[in-house]
């Protein structure tokens, strides 16, 4: 826990675990997240299936769509099982894999491992800066995994460049929603 490998100045691979969401955010307990996150990939992979065969929607909306769904399935994983299937020892021991005497946590409530760490400069505020003046900044402090960075660069295409596709897209689910229901009452 805690270990550092830089890889190079401004690139680190540092081990921590992250209970919570994004930024270690922490807003409801462990089974709500991850049930949550099981319902979203669910909910994603519906969507995807429904508008699979539409004509007016690029290659990249499914791709950002596919980004998001991926990530959050890769974190689902961590939360799931990896509570189960390592231990939690203390540094400078290393988690054992399937320990005899159990995991640190019960199914579902699992910590998401983050690594990727990219310090790209740091430097002290100046004292005549009012408010912050004296304190240490660090230009990107977050620590995070492959499973996130996946989620936001499928969340960044999707708000620069697809956000018409994906206005399409959920015009299409409705009308579709629209003409089952109305096929349906023909039948009846």
């Amino acid at each position: 826990m805690g270990e550092d490998l830089p890889i190079t100045n401004w690139w680190h691979l540092k081990f921590i675990e992250n209970n919570g969401m994004a930024f270690g955010l922490e807003l409801w307990n462990k089974f709500v997240l991850t049930f949550g996150r099981i319902i979203a990939v669910g909910v994603f992979i519906w969507f995807v299936i429904r508008i699979r065969y539409a004509e007016n929607i690029r290659l990249g909306f499914y791709v950002a769509v596919a980004l998001i769904t991926a990530g959050a399935a890769g974190n689902i994983f961590d939360c799931v099982f990896y509570g189960v299937i390592f231990n939690n020892p203390m540094p400078p021991q290393l988690a054992q894999i399937f320990p005899p005497d159990g995991g640190y946590a019960g199914w579902f409530e699992g910590r998401v491992v983050d690594m990727m760490y990219f310090p790209f400069f740091d430097f002290y505020w100046p004292e005549w800066v009012p408010g912050i003046g004296g304190n240490y900044f660090e230009f990107f402090q977050y620590i995070f995994n492959i499973a996130d960075a996946s989620i936001c660069v499928g969340v960044f295409l999707l708000i620069l460049f697809y956000s018409s596709d994906a206005s399409r897209a959920f015009n299409m689910i409705g009308k579709k929603t629209i003409k089952e229901r109305e096929s349906r009452n023909d039948v009846k």
